[in-house]
C-alpha cells in the first residue's frame, strides 16, 4: 500500500458512467486497524484518495474504473494482460482498502468472479457505504484475515490471486511465509498467477527475500520494479510474479516497457542471482520474530527475516541501457519518511 502522497491522475479514457454510486464524504473515521481518510482530488471531483493510517492505499475514479493511478496497479494490470488472453478472470484480491483493482478488472474483463478478502470490517462498511462495493460493482467483499480466507478457498478454483495487503508501509509476515505460498499455489488452477506487491528500499532485502521464499514453490518467478528503484535510487514499489508455468517473459517486457510507468522485469538467470543469499521465510521464522519470541519482545512481526548482511544487488539491467528512471503518477512518486533500521 506504500504509496506517493498525491498521486496525479493519468489523461483518462473514455468511460461511460454506470449508475448511480453512493457519494463519498470527505474526512477521517476511525476503523478497526486505525484510521482511515477519504480525500476528493482536487484537479479531479470524481477522484477519490483513501488513506489507511495516513498511507495513501487507493485511488478510486468514481466515473472511469479503467483509471489506475498507482503505478503497481498499472504493472499488475500489464502483467494480467500479457500472461491471460481477453476474457474473463477468476481472482482473489488480498486487501482490498478502495477496491480500484477490483473495479478495474470489472470494466475491463467483464464477467470475472471477484472476491476481496478485507480485515478490517469497519474500513468494509465505509468502502462498501461510500463507493458501492457489492456484487453490482463486479465482485465480492468479505471481511477475512486474507490468509484464513485463502485457507478456505478449494483446490485449482483461481486464475490469479493478488496480494495487497500492507500492515502500515510493511506486508504482513504471514502473508510472505513459504507454507503460505504453498497454500496459494493449492488454490490457483494450472498455469494460475500469484502476484504480490511490496514496498523496499536499497539493497531491496524484501524483494529478495520474497523471491527466494517464491521460487521455493514456483516453478517460475520474477520481480520488476521502476529503474531507479532497482539502481538503489530510492524506496518505491516492487511486484513479485509467479507461477508453475513458463512466464511469457518477451511478452511481459514489451507490456512493461512503455506507458506512463515503465517497469523493468528481473526473470529467469537474473532472478537467482538476485535473490542469492537471501533468506527463506518460514512460519517458524516469522513465529521466532514475534514479541516474547526468541528474539525478544519488541522485534517488529510485520518485517519478514532477512539476510544477516544483505549485499547491494547489482543492477540487471544491461550496462548499455540508457533509460533513466521516471516518475509517474504511482505509487513511488515521492520519497516516504525513513523506516525504522531492523
Amino acid at each position: 500500500m506504500p504509496r506517493s502522497p498525491r498521486p496525479r491522475p493519468q489523461p483518462r479514457r473514455a468511460a461511460a458512467r454506470r449508475g448511480a454510486v453512493p457519494a463519498p464524504v470527505e474526512g477521517e473515521a476511525l476503523i478497526s486497524t486505525g484510521t482511515v481518510r477519504l480525500e476528493r482530488d482536487r484537479e479531479d471531483p470524481d477522484g477519490w484518495l483513501v488513506l489507511v493510517n495516513g498511507v495513501p492505499s487507493s485511488y478510486v475514479d468514481l466515473a472511469d474504473p479503467e483509471h489506475l493511478v498507482f503505478e503497481y496497479q498499472q504493472w499488475t494490470a500489464a502483467v494480467l494482460d500479457a500472461v491471460h488472453p481477453p476474457g474473463p478472470l477468476r481472482v482473489v484480491h488480498l486487501g482490498g482498502a478502495g477496491c480500484a483493482f477490483p473495479r478495474y478488472l470489472a470494466a475491463t474483463r467483464p464477467g470475472s468472479r471477484q472476491l476481496v478478502l478485507e480485515v478490517d470490517e469497519r474500513l468494509v462498511e465505509l468502502v462498501r457505504r461510500s463507493f458501492g462495493a457489492s456484487g453490482a460493482a463486479g465482485f465480492r467483499l468479505k471481511v477475512a484475515d486474507a490468509r484464513e480466507g485463502v485457507a478456505a478457498l478449494p483446490d485449482g478454483g483461481q486464475d490469479v490471486v493478488v496480494r495487497d495487503a500492507f500492515a502500515h508501509d510493511r506486508v504482513p509476515a504471514h502473508l510472505v511465509t513459504v507454507e503460505f505460498l504453498r497454500d496459494v499455489d493449492r488454490a490457483l488452477a494450472p498455469g494460475g498467477l500469484w502476484v504480490a506487491n511490496l514496498a523496499d528500499r536499497p539493497p531491496m532485502p524484501h524483494a529478495r527475500a520474497e523471491l527466494a521464499t517464491a521460487a521455493q514453490v514456483f516453478a517460475h518467478v520474477a520481480v520488476l520494479a521502476e529503474p531507479g528503484v532497482f539502481r538503489g535510487r530510492r524506496y518505491g514499489n516492487a511486484l513479485l510474479v509467479a507461477s508453475q508455468r513458463e512466464l511469457p517473459e518477451r511478452e511481459l517486457v514489451r507490456a512493461l516497457s512503455g506507458g506512463a510507468a515503465p517497469a523493468r522485469l528481473v526473470a529467469g538467470q537474473e532472478a537467482r542471482h538476485f535473490s542469492a543469499g537471501a533468506s527463506v521465510v518460514t512460519d517458524a521464522a516469522v513465529a521466532a520474530l514475534r514479541p516474547g519470541g526468541p528474539s525478544g519482545p519488541g522485534t517488529d512481526p510485520a518485517r519478514p527475516p532477512q539476510p544477516e548482511d544483505p549485499a547491494q544487488p547489482e543492477d540487471p539491467r544491461e550496462p548499455d541501457d540508457p533509460r533513466e528512471p521516471r516518475t509517474s503518477a504511482g505509487s513511488t512518486g515521492t520519497t516516504p519518511p525513513e523506516e525504522p533500521d531492523a
